[in-house]
């Protein structure tokens, strides 16, 4: 006696298939890594993923058949029927299959950024729509990071640059009033030579212009001692996390200049007694400069940063490029004010590297590398684990 087949159309085998489609489903609901939703054409909610559940608030259960307006603020709550119902009658499509940035509304009415994808499902006559949710928060928290720290680093870079250049004029400008003090000083004398009353007014209009020429040269000096004790608030700071957050900021278009960027660092230079607003700029700096010098050159791009702990308690911190190397008169005054190998620049980055190395008690200085490329170190002092619990 033969078995009759079963064929595609059996109710037991259709039960069956459909039974199997929805376990599919839900699993892949319950294990998708980013929040899915699908509604029906009405906009009400069919199915919720896990993710979707602890990212807004609410069970499965608990939304089902509720319109997905109850997900969205104001006012984009009270429009999205509308947007719905212009798609079904027309058939334009404006974000279906375009991802964009929204905000979406928890359970217990807080906001949040995320990232919204809508896909389309027909079935029968029937539509279905499925949005993919990626949460934004911890992106937005990074990008608002890394506006704040380059705030922080632009606005000591301006005013570092600000005091190197008033030290350097100050030095410059207090040569020539020193000569014109001398200058005046000597046709004073000259002056006592003649009789008469003209003579008696220009002795003392000349004896006033020296006594002011040696008064602004007083004050320029004030001004270069200011600026020389250029005072920070150092304080035990993790070198890996200074590294880490320069190099956010600094390695911003490495990639996409094909750059290769590598971190060599020693576990046991792990605190450092610094500023670090002012040890993130000299980072940047040195970063950005070896980016800006392997863009020109056509080889190899490879950026290297390291660090070691060096015998007398000092920690090294260096940043190797492959660029095209600095011949050596170059090297020699590198790091003195107003010397730049840029065509833009205007020589005050490296000078105000060693300012601020220097006042950290450490030394910077620039290696030609064998291979091709350069090699910029400098030295900050080692500070104890319980140096950081004595704060």
């Amino acid at each position: 006696m033969s078995v009759p087949m079963r064929t595609e159309r059996d109710p037991v085998a259709l039960a069956t298939a459909l039974e199997a489609a929805e376990a599919r489903l839900l699993s892949i609901m319950q294990t998708v890594p980013d929040a899915m939703i699908i509604i029906d054409e009405s906009g009400r909610i069919e199915s919720l993923s896990t993710t979707a559940e602890r990212l807004f608030g609410y069970s499965l259960d608990e939304i089902a058949g509720k319109n997905i307006k109850q997900l969205m603020p104001a006012p984009h709550r009270e429009q999205h029927d509308s947007y719905l119902k212009r798609y079904l009658t027309t058939g334009e499509r404006r974000i279906i299959g375009i991802g964009r940035v929204v905000v979406g509304q928890r359970r217990d009415g807080t906001t949040f950024p995320m990232h919204l994808t809508i896909g389309e499902l027909r079935s029968g006559n029937k539509h279905y729509f499925t949005g993919f949710i990626r949460d934004l928060t911890d992106q937005q928290v990074t990008e608002s990071r890394l506006n704040e720290l380059q705030s922080e680093v632009t606005h000591m870079s301006r005013f570092t640059a600000l005091g190197e250049m008033a030290s350097t004029l100050a030095h410059e400008i207090n040569q020539p009033l020193t000569a014109i003090a001398n200058y005046l000083k000597g046709c004073q004398r000259l002056l006592e030579r003649i009789d008469g009353e003209p003579a008696l007014v220009l002795r003392d209009a000349v004896s006033k212009a020296a006594d002011q020429a040696l008064r602004a040269g007083h004050i320029i000096r004030r001004l270069r001692e200011f600026v020389a004790r250029g005072e920070s608030e150092r304080r035990v700071e993790s070198l890996p996390k200074l590294i880490e957050d320069a190099s956010t900021l600094a390695l911003i278009g490495a990639k996409e200049n094909g750059i290769a960027v590598s971190f060599r660092m020693d576990p046991s230079a792990a605190l450092v007694l610094a500023d670090r607003i002012q040890i993130q700029q000299v980072l940047v700096n040195l970063i950005r400069n070896a980016i800006d010098i392997m863009t020109e050159s056509s080889g190899r791009r490879e950026l290297e940063i390291g660090t070691m702990t060096n015998a007398d308690e000092t920690v090294e911190v260096s940043v190797s490029d492959t660029g095209a190397g600095l011949a050596p008169e170059v090297a020699a005054h590198l790091f003195q004010p107003f010397v730049t190998t840029k065509r833009k620049g205007m020589g005050l980055g490296l000078s105000i590297c060693r300012t601020i190395v220097e006042a950290h008690g450490g030394k910077i200085w620039v290696d030609a590398k064998p291979s091709g490329g350069t090699i910029f170190r400098f030295t900050l002092r080692t500070a104890r684990e319980e140096m950081d619990l004595a704060e």
